[in-house]
């Protein structure tokens, strides 16, 4: 009798583990997505994941860094998906066969902010390359993201064609913060510097000071937005099929019609434009 209790009571505990187990794998339906800190500061996941989970029932958990580590992430297969904004890298990131299907999914755009009081009277110029010239010939302050980010990346692209070297010695008016977006417009709003920030970002923050948008529609200002799968099979424990999910989601009506509707006071942040190939 005592043993038959024994056996029963077992094979509860077995069918609890097992439930459980099966509640706990259920429970880590997850993809890991290494993406950018204007995603993250602008809201936009937010906003958008949530509709995301709801559709496929798979959660996506983001790792908000700059571009440059987010793609490190990937190429470590620390990440299932790469989400970011830096056009070239993504290619190169691509054709070392560290990620694979690349896809357009929307775009912003790139402004210079900078105090009211403009030292170095670039307010209302289109150019930003000759914006960056003045502000270096004033040795007004600037900003910089300094990590590799896609801003920090188009930043220095933007210094390169002006012909500054930002890095030469003796030009303590150029800073970098090594940090996010957010970050990085907090210490200009502290110091009255001028930076360059993706406008995602700059419409969700809140702590402005006297900081306002100096420069913007510059056609070199467009800022691209990429996703792709981490190779799964560079790296097996890649999750192939959800996160393969969540790109056909973000470029799918759906997802497009989602990512349109973020707002904030009534002002767009992303734009998709997300183009099946051969449309």
């Amino acid at each position: 009798m005592i043993r038959r209790c024994l056996a029963s009571l077992a094979l509860i505990v077995i069918a609890g583990f097992a439930s459980l187990s099966g509640a706990i794998a259920a429970e880590e339906k997850f993809i890991t997505v290494a993406s950018t800190t204007s995603t993250e500061n602008s809201g936009l996941f937010t906003y958008l994941l949530p509709a995301f989970t709801q559709a496929t029932g798979i959660e996506a958990r983001v790792v908000a860094v700059g571009t440059g580590q987010a793609l490190a992430l990937g190429q470590r297969g620390d990440a299932d998906v790469v989400f970011v904004h830096d056009r070239p890298a993504e290619l190169k990131f691509v054709a070392a066969g560290d990620g694979v299907g690349r896809r357009e999914v929307m775009y912003n755009d790139f402004i210079v902010v900078g105090p009211v009081s403009d030292p170095a009277e670039i307010g209302g110029l289109t150019d930003a390359v000759d914006a960056f010239t003045k502000i270096a010939k004033a040795k007004a302050t600037f900003l910089s993201r300094g990590d590799k980010s896609g801003t920090n990346e188009e930043e220095l692209r933007l210094w390169a064609e002006a012909g500054i070297d930002v890095k030469q010695p003796g030009n303590g008016w150029y800073r970098d913060t090594g940090s996010s977006m957010g970050a990085t417009l907090n210490t200009a709003a502290g110091i009255g510097g001028y930076t360059l920030a993706d406008r995602g970002t700059w419409l969700s923050f809140k702590n402005r000071a006297d900081l306002k948008i100096l420069v913007e529609g510059d056609k070199r200002l467009f800022n691209q937005y990429g996703v792709m799968l981490v190779s799964p099979e560079r790296h097996p424990n890649v999750k192939r099929d959800w996160g393969q999910a969540f790109i056909d989601w973000l470029t799918s009506p759906p997802g497009q019609q989602t990512i349109a509707g973020y707002k904030i006071n009534g002002e767009q942040l992303f734009f998709p434009n997300y183009k099946p190939p051969g449309s």
